[in-house]
């Protein structure tokens, strides 16, 4: 009879280690509000970093249509992305914003704006990005 005790006290022990569905799902609950309030802190930076981007592109997207206009055109016209590609200016991979879409060139005599689409993927919405966006106009754009 003692030996049986002796193993019924272990088994006990051993039962009494295990975790419980409700210290599961305590745990699981915890993890959630640590993930939620995580993604509520970064999802606006990570927004505002594909902004960045984009005013990044585009300003190398500029730089080379400046030196297509004033070096390589015979007509001294705008470029479009696509002869900045094959004149070997820009990276054929480098075309697309964040959000997939090309950027478009235009130009006003001398002067050339490199736009994307921003976020939504629509022209002229108030998303849009230009090549000269600062600070402000970047968490203007975070913002909407």
């Amino acid at each position: 009879m003692k030996v049986k005790a002796n193993q019924i006290r272990k088994w006990k022990r051993a039962a009494s280690r295990g975790v419980t569905l409700v210290e599961v799902l305590i745990v699981l609950a915890i993890m959630a509000i640590i993930a939620g309030g995580a993604t509520a802190l970064v999802f606006p930076r990570y927004k505002e970093s594909q902004i960045r981007g984009a005013v990044l592109s585009a300003g190398v997207i500029k730089t080379a249509a400046q030196q297509y206009m004033h070096l390589d055109s015979i007509g001294g016209g705008c470029p479009t992305i696509k002869e900045l590609v094959d004149g070997k200016h820009i990276d054929a991979t480098k075309t697309e914003d964040p959000w997939g879409t090309p950027f478009k060139i235009q130009c006003d005599g001398d002067e050339i704006t490199v736009i994307s689409a921003g976020r939504d993927r629509k022209e002229n919405t108030p998303d849009d990005v230009k090549d000269v966006f600062k600070d402000a106009d970047i968490k203007r754009i975070a913002a909407l």
